[in-house]
């Protein structure tokens, strides 16, 4: 920064460093940092303008700020960025496990707890003695054996309440922001729903908006650390070897000193083509793609595959049985690649296209329609999205969790009628970016969650981090009617 000519404040939050205060995670960082904001104003080497950037817990801080409107603020860069509610320590709802060590990380002591945090025999056996136990998932402390307050606390805020909205702007407080936003995430950044929800909540509230963003195959560190030549065991190419902070200057400089704007930031969306070696621009999220397919669930007999279908078969149906008394699978661990040589057995349902004829490049979100029956009051569902190459290796492309009660309103909690035909809204998912070779299938998995790193809802109509085994009873009965699709962008 100060190679460029900037004067840095680093700020830390409140309770760390030399701070006195209580470490409390997200709850006073907006107003914190406002006024850290006012106090940068407000000295003599300030000329009154300010801008922040960071990634991930500090991308949230900046959005936190703008909540409280500082009128300094004139630029955020943010990358890998959090949304608390959306995207941590719940997606969609379901609770995931790796943010039950973060507060032990970050609350531990006046830094930063790393011994503790990098204990994965010690996580990796909370995972799977939590799940084997059949417990309660809010018994999680006791089952590791030390308290864990900001967690159980979380946990009482199962809803995307008042509680989880009071840190980031709301409806029409995006309307209000009026500065210039550049996000960068990647295809492989578990925070990439977080970036998303505040660059579609801004254009959503706020459609003249100056808010870009930039993908590219990065991880949730990559755009901290810099993006090396293997992802996850994703080949990178050439033209995604991008210096991610260099690119972040350029921007400042186009925002405080009147520079070109950086020529790879050429559109609101810019997206890196992954298999096509190129970068592409537009100027909406539906601009993306030039075309949509729709695939519907279709049930066969091809050994490994069911079918994604051009037509729908609304008399078919694809039943799933899921036994949640069943913990003989408490040791899985998911993978830490994003290129795998098959499909994971946990994905649940694997639906198929036949092998492409030729080249395909999908890009944009993916929506959806799913129609169903099951026999309990509540599911949480996972869709995951993958190239299988014509080696059979599989690439993962991304996924979209879901309880079924919170779907139609995050804030409130909704029980399903058991045996009746209901509906659920596939949307706001991740991003899609990649030409998927000629032989390859597109694949979509349609699973219920039931691993023992997340979270698991057993249907009872309990609040689901108060279920334990006595809550399963019966399996999960879920009927898949052929009727639901799922719809992907291509360009022609």
């Amino acid at each position: 920064m100060a190679s460029r000519g900037y004067a840095s404040v680093v700020a830390y939050a409140r309770g760390k460093g030399r701070s006195n205060d209580a470490i409390v995670p997200y709850l006073h960082d907006g107003a914190d940092a406002a006024t850290v904001v006012d106090w940068i104003a407000a000295q003599p080497w300030s000329d009154g303008r300010v801008g922040m950037y960071g990634g991930s817990y500090s991308g949230f801080t900046q959005w936190a700020a703008l909540k409280h409107t500082p009128k300094a603020l004139k630029a955020i860069a943010t990358s890998a960025t959090t949304a608390p509610g959306i995207d941590v320590p719940m997606e969609g709802g379901v609770f995931l496990n790796f943010l039950y060590p973060w507060p032990v990380y970050v609350a531990s002591n006046r830094h930063l707890n790393d011994a503790d945090y990098g204990n994965s025999t010690r996580w990796n056996n909370l995972n799977r003695n939590g799940y084997a136990s059949g417990r309660a998932y809010r018994d999680l402390p006791s089952i590791d054996g030390r308290p864990n307050p900001i967690f159980s606390e979380w946990l009482q805020h199962p809803a995307y309440d008042a509680y989880w909205q009071a840190l980031t702007p709301q409806g029409e407080e995006f309307a209000g922001i009026d500065i210039p936003v550049l996000v960068t995430t990647g295809y492989f950044d578990g925070a990439q729903i977080g970036a998303l929800h505040y660059f579609r909540q801004h254009l959503r509230a706020r459609p003249e908006a100056d808010h870009s963003l930039l993908i590219g195959p990065f991880e949730h560190f990559s755009m901290q650390t810099g993006v090396p030549p293997m992802v996850q065991g994703y080949a990178v190419d050439p033209s995604a070897r991008i210096d991610l902070q260099a690119l972040r200057l350029d921007w400042f400089d186009h925002v405080f000193k009147g520079a070109a704007k950086p020529a790879l930031l050429a559109d609101r969306v810019n997206w890196q083509v992954m298999g096509g070696d190129q970068w592409r621009h537009a100027h909406t999220l539906a601009e993306m793609a030039t075309r949509t397919q729709r695939y519907y669930l279709t049930p066969t007999d091809e050994a490994g595959f069911h079918l994604l279908a051009a037509q729908p078969q609304p008399a078919a149906i694809t039943t799933q049985r899921v036994d949640f008394t069943d913990r003989s699978d408490a040791s899985w661990q998911a993978s830490a690649n994003v290129v795998n040589p098959s499909i994971d057995a946990h994905a649940g349902l694997v639906f198929a296209t036949p092998p492409l004829p030729h080249a395909t490049e999908f890009a944009g979100d993916f929506t959806g329609l799913l129609e169903f029956r099951i026999n309990k009051r509540d599911v949480d569902v996972s869709i995951g999205v993958a190239e299988r190459m014509a080696d059979g290796r599989v690439l993962d492309l991304a996924f979209w969790i879901q309880r079924a009660s919170y779907n139609r309103d995050p804030r409130h909690r909704r029980l399903l009628p058991v045996g009746q035909a209901q509906q659920l809204r596939v949307q706001d998912t991740r991003l899609l970016g990649r030409t998927l070779a000629a032989g390859s299938r597109l694949i979509v998995t349609v699973g219920v969650i039931k691993q023992p790193d997340h979270q698991l809802n057993l249907g009872s109509g309990k609040e689901p981090a108060d279920e334990t085994l006595a809550d399963a009873a019966e399996p999960l009965v879920i009927q898949w009617l052929g009727s639901s699709w799922l719809a992907f962008g291509l360009r022609d």
